[in-house]
Order: C-alpha cells, then sequence, then structure tokens
C-alpha cells in the first residue's frame, strides 16, 4: 500500500466525518475535550462573529489529552478562549466528562442546575469527530437542535498542525469504527457508512492502524 492510497484512503474518512453543517444562531456552544486546541480556538472564532451567547467545555482527561492538558480538556480550552477575548463570564466548565456521551449528559446536568434552558446548540469538535458527536448526541439529547462545527482545513493542514501524521490516522480509523460500535452499543443513533468509508476503512485497519480501534 502506497503512501499515496494511505493518504487518499484517510482522506475519504476524514470527508465522511465532516457533515458540512450550515451555520446560524443557537443558545449555546458545546466545546468537546480532545487533544487538539484548535476546538478552543474555533469556538471563540464563532462566539466573536454573534452565534451563540453561552459557551459550554466539556472535558476532563483521555489517554491522548493528560499530557497535553494536564489540568484537563475544560479548563485548558477554557484558558484559551479568554485568551482570544471570550468574556470569562460567557463560558461554563464541565470537567468531569470522559467520553462523548459523558459531554453531553453532564453537560446537561450542569445547565439544569444553572436553570439555563437552551433548545438549540452549536457542537464544536475536531473535524472528524463531528459525525460521532452528532450521533451522540441524537441519541442522549434528543429534543436538542444540533448544528456540527471544526475549524475548516485540509487533512495535510490538520496533520502539520497535530504535527503526528500516525496519531491523526489512528484517531480517524478509531472514530470511524465507532460510528457503527456505538451504535450497535446503543451510545449513538446509527449512521449511513458508504462502501468507499468502509473499504477505506478495512484497508487502513490492515495495514495497521489499529491503536485506537475498540
Amino acid at each position: 500500500m502506497t503512501d499515496e492510497q494511505i493518504m487518499a484512503d484517510a482522506q475519504t474518512l476524514w470527508d465522511y466525518h465532516q457533515l458540512g453543517h450550515e451555520l446560524r444562531p443557537t443558545d449555546i456552544a458545546i466545546g468537546l475535550g480532545s487533544h487538539d486546541i484548535g476546538v478552543a480556538e474555533h469556538t471563540a472564532d464563532l462566539y466573536h462573529q454573534g452565534l451563540f451567547p453561552l459557551i459550554v467545555f466539556t472535558g476532563a482527561n483521555a489517554p491522548t489529552t493528560v499530557d497535553v492538558f494536564p489540568r484537563g480538556e475544560a479548563t485548558h480550552f477554557t484558558e484559551r478562549a479568554v485568551e482570544l477575548g471570550v468574556p470569562p463570564e460567557a463560558i461554563l466548565q464541565e470537567k468531569n466528562a470522559e467520553n462523548t456521551g459523558k459531554n453531553f449528559t453532564l453537560t446537561r446536568q450542569l445547565l439544569d442546575s444553572k436553570s439555563i434552558l437552551v433548545s438549540s446548540a452549536t457542537l464544536i469538535s475536531r473535524p472528524y469527530q463531528q459525525r460521532r458527536a452528532y450521533a451522540t448526541a441524537r441519541k442522549s439529547w434528543p429534543e436538542l437542535d444540533i448544528i456540527c462545527a471544526s475549524r475548516p482545513q485540509a487533512l495535510d493542514d490538520y496533520i502539520t498542525n497535530i504535527s503526528d501524521e500516525v496519531k491523526v490516522l489512528n484517531m480517524l480509523v478509531g472514530d470511524t469504527q465507532r460510528i457503527w460500535r456505538y451504535a450497535e452499543a446503543g451510545f449513538a443513533t446509527p449512521q449511513p457508512v458508504d462502501e468507499s468509508t468502509l473499504n477505506a476503512y478495512h484497508r487502513l485497519v490492515e495495514h495497521g492502524y489499529t491503536r485506537r480501534l475498540i
């Protein structure tokens, strides 16, 4: 399998996970914790565009983030957004979620505890988490009107920003598998998976990109 085929298959998975939702104003933003600080930066960009008045950054740590964000994803994301001019009072932090399902259930509990009623949200994630975030939110918070967003960028640029091609490709493969595995487990709503995406996934698995498989 050539490097060109590997990157072509990675591009197929990258494209599959991005939903292309049209941005519009929502009640809140939910910034999903991850290893990608670009989530916080894009959330700040959209806040300054006036797309939402309140941000919830949610996330504790995962094996892929504990070294990068030792004080927790929500804490580091909040600090970055404040550096970019978001007022601290426009941010709530949910610091305990250790997976995407808990990102939503604990965010909902946090908002309920503060008597904040919302009917719509912009979910901001790393680019290849969009579809899984959408499917998970639809399962755990079905009445919420959801728009998915992530920083617009090419796969090559994303790999350059993360500075770890192997990590990004392993994460892409792992997030793809989670689309059907989490639906089968009842954690997310089923999503269509086309043949080209499945073929690209299987070739990358066969080539050894298996570190994030479950």
